[in-house]
């Protein structure tokens, strides 16, 4: 499948800035896996608090990022369309690398297990390579 740009991404789901967390995605199988990407600015919203001297992404939104990557994969299939992606469990977080502004948050997510309205999805996210945060995550589709 083709490239999606920001413009894509708000088509699929309902997320809108400051808390969209995917800038393109690079690769897509629908439902199946996903890689985006995330340019880290100076200007986010969350550096003006986290922390002012010393901006660090919060691990938290990386952990969205990842969600959001996945709810991208699951509601670009034409059943989904315009259907929500909820969190319904988070597992095996964790947090390796700090990530700050400038870096490139690369994401990748694979969707393990996907029956009916519930799935399972296994996530990372990396900066040059480096594992900065990894995560598991079982989520729900329903209607908005």
């Amino acid at each position: 499948m083709d490239k999606l740009s920001k413009p894509d991404i708000e088509k699929i789901i309902p997320h809108r800035e400051p808390f969209l967390l995917i800038d393109e995605v690079t690769e897509i199988e629908p439902g199946r896996s996903i890689k985006a990407v995330k340019y880290i600015r100076g200007e986010e919203y969350f550096f003006k608090g986290h922390f002012p001297q010393n901006p660090i992404m919060p691990g938290v939104l990386m952990v969205e990022a990842i969600a959001q990557a996945g709810a991208i994969s699951v509601l670009i299939l034409p059943e989904n369309n315009g259907k929500l992606v909820l969190f319904a469990g988070i597992d095996k977080a964790r947090f390796k690398r700090i990530v700050r502004p400038g870096d490139k948050l690369i994401i990748d997510v694979e969707i393990t297990d996907f029956r009916r309205n519930i799935g399972r999805a296994k996530g990372s996210a990396t900066v040059e390579g480096e594992l900065a945060c990894y995560a598991e995550a079982m989520f729900a589709v329903t209607a908005p």
